[in-house]
Order: C-alpha cells, then sequence, then structure tokens
C-alpha cells in the first residue's frame, strides 16, 4: 500500500462569504481555475444550482501525457458558506478526499483546501507521486492561486 499525501493551500479572496460560496459551490466553474491543458470537462447533467451533500459530478480530464480519465466524485458534506467536501468514488486515485472551508475574515474571506490523496500500486505508486503525480497535483493548486487572484482581484 502506498502511503496518504496531504496538500494544504490557502488563499485570500478580496470577496464576500456569499460570493465566495456561489462561484465555489458550482461545479461548472472548476474548469475555471484547472490549467487549459488538463482538458478539464464536467460530463453529468447539473442537478442543482449549487452542491449538496449526496451529489455525484463526472468529469474527464487529461492529468498526465494527454491520456483522457474518467473521474467521478460525491460531495459528502456540506456545510453552507462554511465548507463542503468531495471524495472520489471513480477515477486515477486509491483515496481522494478534498475539504473546501471558508471563512470571513477582514477584508473578504480565507479559503483553504485540504487534500488527502493516494496512489494505487503500492511502492510504485510512491515513486509515481515523487517523478510526477505529486507536483502535478501541487501545480493544480499553484495554478488555482493564479487563476482565482484574476478572477478576483483586489478591489
Amino acid at each position: 500500500m502506498s502511503r496518504t499525501y496531504r496538500i494544504k493551500a490557502t488563499q485570500h479572496l478580496p470577496i464576500t462569504l456569499a460570493e465566495a460560496w456561489d462561484f465555489f459551490s458550482r461545479p461548472e466553474n472548476l474548469a475555471k481555475i484547472t490549467p487549459g491543458d488538463m482538458a478539464f470537462t464536467v460530463t453529468s447533467e447539473p442537478s442543482a444550482a449549487h452542491i449538496y451533500a449526496g451529489q455525484v459530478i463526472e468529469y474527464t480530464l487529461k492529468p498526465l501525457f494527454g491520456i483522457p480519465v474518467y473521474w467521478m466524485t460525491e460531495i459528502t458534506h456540506v456545510k453552507d458558506g462554511e465548507y463542503f467536501v468531495d471524495e472520489q468514488r471513480f477515477g486515477p486515485y486509491s483515496l481522494w478526499h478534498h475539504q473546501h472551508h471558508f471563512r470571513e475574515v477582514a477584508g473578504g474571506v480565507e479559503m483553504t483546501d485540504i487534500v488527502h490523496y493516494r496512489i494505487p500500486y503500492g511502492f510504485i505508486g510512491d515513486i509515481a507521486n515523487a517523478l510526477l503525480v505529486g507536483k502535478k497535483v501541487k501545480g493544480i493548486f499553484d495554478y488555482r492561486k493564479i487563476a482565482v487572484e484574476k478572477l478576483f482581484p483586489l478591489r
């Protein structure tokens, strides 16, 4: 069995909590904050304006070497305006647990993402994480930070 990896990213947004929640709780906005070379596409039909516990979301993406991958996540927990959690049901990881937290702070909102993930194939997965996957996951959050700053510039 491979190890479980953790990534934590925190970002200040110069918007209201309502604006942050409205944007980040809509699956169709994910492509706007994901690197274009990943060809990230939500393929499931929208079932509600905002996420809800039990919602299943399907995607296609090309995370490495342009190889298409099917991914299905379930929104397992939601506390409106505070947090939501998505967990992989089918896809490239043997574990994917992603927490999205929002907290009102002076001048806007503090958004924190906490991801726990595990690569399949035991020690081979650990090697793949060290050489490729870990850098790719970190790169997605680095890109997301810049994309969010462009979407919500300082006022």
